[in-house]
């Protein structure tokens, strides 16, 4: 660094606002994570969906420093809404989120690519810390970084750390405590590209640098911070409108010389062993892994793994779970005095309680599954196998994430199409993306397969429930692609779309994240969803345990006649009692009203109940059928999976749940929208009611001739 380099202190603040930027797969979120240990926390961007990870750290007994981690970009030229984010953060000064310290995460293994992202943030003349991340990497291949030149030729601080590994996080640490650098001259000289334009708009409003006005010639709509400055906004646009600008060759010729300086910079900081370099492990697995056959098939194999581990390790825990259910009910009905209270707690609370806590083994272990699959660098190569496929479907590579995130929730997934530049593409992706099967239909899909396929059903790790499960999830698939063929045709857009993924190196998972991600995607489950799962499961208590007027008190003094008595024994009675008055209560008289329209699905009126409830969530279902299933049949005993599965349909006298009812009512749950959250954030995404509507509206029709057709065909 020069020795006339201005320094700015910030040790005399008590808390500090840090900014972590960096390209995508640079490690940034594992140094954040590293930076700020649990101390986390997400919510959104003032005015924009996209998600704020932010989190705190001690620096010494008086200092704190407020991290926020940016959505990764290769640029500040944005060109998607989480792109956009980083560019109005940086590049605006009024922004409450600019920082009073940017951190930039480089992979030091790719330092040249880095590098384009480094050289603009410099150019913004704010305080910077480049964090060479990765940098066991480099070392391993032999390769070293003379960080003291790269510093030197770049005017900032520069730290090698290891995110993965914890080490340069306590150099980071000390460092924003100590008096940094602030980058003086400019990277390259933008007045030979678009000297008097520059000048003509600093001469309009005060900037930092060059590169700011520079900026402004390709990004004036989105300099929010001259909003409250009318007069100025429109002379810099009267400026531009006069220079008439091509900004694509602006950016061509900037980037031409930003990259004849970093060529320069590497040559001078990067030396490489002089031996020729084995190919390494990375390419000799991605010519497998990525190959345009293996590729795929790979892939099913992985989740063919996957379903049946979930249902081979699952069982028992979600056996020890569903017997401690049982005991509790037990004892609560035989230990307390009869009445509403009782009948509330062991027929409301914990029936719908034991619908949310049995699944958490599997939901934990499908959570678990898709952390490893991230954190190992191979979902980066789905999406890369799949651009191809994908984009005769009207979606691009970038489509898988949100698509093989809805496996898990639709929520995020819907919010992670952000990075898709293509307006067209993004929105196909928002619509299909309720079709993959989530893991809100994961207690579903467990409940009803057990009922056509029972668990005896299995040749050591190999059973069927787990192969019918990966069945269910493909079909979510196919379903998605084929409606977004649909939407390809119908939805008419003139852009041009591109995919770029940079394809991180392959690495064995931090089993600390993949625990975090487990225990935060579980309490998610128990405390979002359950919470709704047990308010619902005490209304339907209720609903299911009154009647309008004294309907429950005349089937009561029925059954308690002589010619009853005679008829039938206690037991017999109390069964007769217990079915008579779920069908003369509230939830009764709802079901009855839905079974007409549902009836040639093979549901009957308990089912539909259930189908009415579980629209506030998908795997409020469960819950239902506990609580309707803990009113009709009064046996403690039993799990909801054996009440179900002795349920005989008064009509046909056959068991209720046929295999052609439970596979109808699989497919229905396949397809239909039943989460008020999803809708939610769709119109959150697109700003407007016309898509969640048409999506309600699509995959309503979808679900329900998809299970008439199947229960047809299979009765």
């Amino acid at each position: 660094m020069e020795e006339n380099q201005a320094f700015v202190n910030f040790s005399e603040k008590s808390s500090l606002k840090i900014a972590l930027v960096g390209n995508p797969n640079s490690g940034k979120s594992t140094l954040f994570n590293a930076l700020t240990g649990l101390h986390q926390k997400t919510g959104n961007f003032p005015g924009v969906t996209v998600d704020k990870k932010t989190g705190f750290a001690k620096l010494n007994a008086t200092v704190t420093a407020d991290f926020v981690d940016l959505p990764g970009t290769y640029s500040l030229y944005p060109k998607s809404l989480d792109e956009s984010v980083t560019f109005e953060v940086l590049c605006n000064p009024a922004n409450k989120d600019h920082p009073d310290i940017t951190i930039i995460v480089a992979d030091a293994s790719n330092l040249k690519r880095n590098l384009f992202l480094v050289s603009q943030i410099i150019d913004l003349k704010i305080p910077v810390i480049l964090a060479l991340n990765m940098i066991d990497l480099v070392e391993k291949e032999g390769d070293t970084i003379d960080t003291a030149r790269l510093s030197e030729r770049l005017g900032v601080r520069v730290i090698a750390v290891s995110a993965r590994k914890k080490e340069g996080i306590e150099e980071i640490k000390q460092a924003l405590l100590q008096p940094l650098p602030v980058p003086q001259y400019d990277f390259i000289d933008l007045r030979k590209i678009a000297g008097d334009t520059i000048d003509k708009i600093r001469a309009v409003i005060h900037l930092n640098s060059d590169f700011a006005a520079f900026h402004s010639i390709h990004n004036l709509p989105e300099i929010h911070y001259l909003d409250d400055k009318p007069e100025k906004k429109a002379k810099m646009e009267a400026i531009l409108k006069a220079a008439a600008h091509d900004t694509n060759k602006l950016q061509s010729l900037e980037s031409v010389e930003r990259y004849k300086v970093i060529n320069r910079i590497v040559a001078e900081c990067v030396f490489e062993k002089t031996e020729v370099k084995s190919e390494t492990f990375t390419h000799k697995l991605d010519g497998i892994l990525t190959h345009r056959i293996y590729g795929y098939a790979i892939f099913l194999i992985i989740l063919f793994f996957i379903f049946q581990t979930i249902f081979f390790l699952a069982k028992f825990p979600m056996e020890w779970i569903e017997g401690l259910f049982v005991i509790i009910s037990q004892w609560a009905t035989n230990s307390l005095p009869a009445g509403e209270f009782t009948n509330l707690l062991v027929n409301g609370i914990i029936a719908g309680l034991s619908g949310v806590v049995v699944f958490v083994p599997q939901i934990a272990l499908l959570f678990a599954f898709i952390a490893i699959l991230e954190d190992t660098g191979y979902m980066a190569r789905v999406s890369f196998i799949m651009d191809k496929m994908m984009r005769r479907f009207g979606l691009n590579g970038r489509s898988v994430i949100p698509l093989v995130s809805g496996v898990a929730c639709a929520v995020p997934a819907i919010m992670s199409t952000r990075t898709i530049s293509s307006w067209k593409e993004r929105i196909i992706t928002i619509m299909v993306t309720p079709l993959m099967s989530c893991s809100a239909r994961l207690p579903v899909y467990t409940l009803l397969i057990s009922l056509v396929v029972p668990q005896s059903k299995a040749e050591g790790f190999f059973n069927y429930q787990g192969l019918i499960l990966m069945c269910l999830y493909l079909i979510g698939f196919i379903a998605a692609i084929s409606a977004a063929f649909v939407f390809k045709i119908i939805l008419k857009a003139k852009e041009k779309s591109y995919f770029i993924m940079e394809l991180p190196v392959y690495r064995s998972p931090q089993w600390k994240t993949v625990t975090r991600v487990m225990f935060d995607k579980v309490k998610v489950f128990l405390f979002d969803a359950g919470k709704i799962i047990v308010a619902i499961s005490v209304i339907l208590w209720f609903l299911s345990s009154h009647a309008p007027g004294n309907r429950m008190e005349t089937i009561e003094k029925k059954y308690t006649s002589t010619e009853m008595t005679l008829k039938y024994s206690d037991a017999e009675r109390n069964v007769k009692i217990s079915s008579e008055k779920l069908e003369a209560s509230y939830a009764g008289i709802l079901g009855k009203s839905l079974e007409p329209a549902i009836a040639p699905l093979g549901f009957d009126w308990k089912i539909g109940i259930a189908l009415v409830t579980s629209f506030a969530a998908r795997e409020v279902f469960v819950g239902t059928m506990a609580t309707i299933y803990s009113a009709d049949n009064k046996d403690n005993s039993q799990t909801v999976r054996d009440k179900m599965q002795n349920e005989i349909n008064t009509k046909t006298n056959l068991p209720t749940f046929t295999m052609a009812v439970s596979v109808s009512l699989l497919i229905f749950y396949a397809f239909a929208m039943q989460c008020m959250s999803t809708l939610a954030v769709v119109y959150r995404e697109t700003k407007s009611w016309k898509w969640p509507a048409l999506q309600f509206l699509f995959m309503g029709t979808l679900a329900y001739f998809s299970s008439f057709i199947v229960y047809h065909i299979l009765k």
